[in-house]
């Protein structure tokens, strides 16, 4: 039986305890009330019956239903309530008798004003979730679970350490590059292991992340397009007036995240593709190394590049059709602030997906070549062989 080695986890989990230590004093955070929400909860309850419905004979539903709803959380627990549910497509719910419910409440003394916020969607939504995780470890086998695992810890830092950050006033442009790098570094480690690969897929994988936001300011400084330009400004004006948010800089820092899997995907994969070509001819050249990388290289940019940028004309297919169906004159779509919000995001991260290739072909070419180079490849090829 294997001896556990200690020491090779000792520094991994004294950065981890450093690492929650300062998550817990970075999330020790006191929030500005923007409105004022005293005594209005959000409870859960279950439709029991529909007093006065607003389906009309055509299918659609006007004004409101009447709906009785018995709460099963929150003060009026246990009891039925008579509430209101609209016809909204961002609020209320089409109740039906047995419906799961969240309910929008005030209750003082023995008043309660109440409304049906929307269906009760969170064991679905948690439910999918699980699935997905479940379906990852299950395909992936080890490799899967370790997959999972970075997904959840990059989920959290985004929740626990750039929002808080940003909150707290700091940038959100280099927020958002520590946490690529960070979540970068735990992802690379926990699917490659201490190895020259995994070295090499996360430096190449930040400059990616990096030269994304370079061009995407350059972008902006050539076309005048910033983060004060976003459709809900107005709202985040209101944060930078009462916590000093830097808003201006949350499109950009959004750039960065939304493009961090598509780099992470090169990065790996070239990294990967390099260490066998390396172990399966270990006396290949500086100049050949470099070449075959690139030749892997190339095949990955068109369609991580399509990736990125079908992914965010994807987000905008709604405002195309707005568009299209209006038909909107050509100088008002392409000077429209928000076509040029989604070009230069797109633009810009495939610009990180292209120029990060020759960036981690370089890295990789020089790690593999140093001296002791036997050594370090035979290490890389039994990490890759363990790991598959």
């Amino acid at each position: 039986m294997k001896r556990f080695d200690w020491k090779r986890w000792v520094p991994p989990l004294v950065l981890l305890a450093l690492f929650l230590v300062f998550v817990v004093w970075l999330n020790q955070v006191e929030k500005v009330p923007l409105i004022s929400r005293e005594g209005q909860t959000f409870e859960k309850g279950v439709v029991t019956a529909i007093l006065q419905d607003n389906l009309q004979p055509n299918g659609t539903r006007v004004g409101e239903q009447v709906v009785r709803v018995r709460m099963t959380t929150g003060e009026l627990e246990g009891q039925e309530i008579v509430t209101t549910s609209s016809a909204g497509f961002l609020f209320g719910a089409p109740c039906v008798e047995g419906m799961r419910v969240v309910v929008m409440q005030s209750v003082s003394g023995d008043s309660v004003v109440s409304s049906v916020y929307s269906q009760d969607r969170e064991f679905q939504v948690l439910a999918f979730a699980l699935i997905y995780l479940l379906v990852l470890c299950i395909v992936g086998g080890w490799q899967g679970i370790k997959g999972a695992g970075s997904l959840v810890f990059t989920f959290a830092c985004i929740i626990y350490v750039y929002l808080p950050m940003v909150y707290r006033g700091y940038s959100p442009f280099w927020s958002a590059v520590s946490v690529c790098a960070v979540t970068t570094v735990v992802s690379m480690w926990l699917l490659g292991g201490a190895t020259r690969k995994t070295l090499v897929a996360t430096a190449g994988t930040v400059a990616g992340v990096v030269l994304a936001g370079v061009f995407s300011s350059l972008f902006s400084f050539a076309t005048g397009i910033t983060g004060w330009n976003v459709s809900d400004i107005e709202s985040l004006m209101t944060l930078w007036n009462t916590s000093g948010i830097q808003v201006g800089g949350l499109l950009f820092s959004g750039l960065l995240i939304s493009s961090l899997g598509a780099m992470m995907d090169v990065g790996m994969s070239i990294a990967s593709a390099m260490t066998e070509i390396c172990a399966q001819t270990p006396h290949i050249s500086r100049r050949e190394l470099f070449q075959a990388g690139m030749r892997v290289g190339r095949d990955m940019m068109g369609t991580n590049s399509n990736t990125l940028i079908l992914a965010f004309a994807g987000g905008s297919l709604s405002m195309l059709v707005l568009d299209y169906a209006y038909d909107l004159p050509w100088l008002q779509i392409i000077n429209s602030n928000n076509i040029g919000i989604s070009i230069m995001q797109g633009l810009s991260g495939s610009f990180g997906v292209v120029l990060g290739v020759p960036a981690t072909v370089a890295l990789a070419t020089l790690l593999y070549t140093l001296p002791r180079r036997g050594q370090g490849r035979e290490e890389d090829r039994s990490s890759l062989s363990a790991a598959e």
